[in-house]
């Protein structure tokens, strides 16, 4: 099923408010396991997600691999 253009854009209005969701809780948590931000974020569906993509394809994030986890915090 096509999604209108209103549709589109308020899916990423969603995206970017995640986004600014997740900058403001690592600006304050520093570095954060993902699960555990999640946890603490709630964000619906995979926004939590797409936001963390949002972060990293502007270049503001930092990933550590952490023997069974990955970490997460802003450059």
């Amino acid at each position: 099923m096509a999604r209108t253009i209103k549709e589109v854009k308020g899916i990423q209005e969603q995206i970017i408010e995640s986004a600014g969701t997740i900058y403001n809780y690592l600006n304050t948590k520093g570095e954060v396991s993902i699960n555990k931000m999640k946890k603490d974020l709630s964000l619906a569906d995979n926004f939590a997600e797409m936001g963390l993509g949002w972060l990293s394809r502007e270049d503001k994030l930092e990933y550590t691999q952490k023997a069974k986890s990955v970490t997460v915090k802003l450059r």
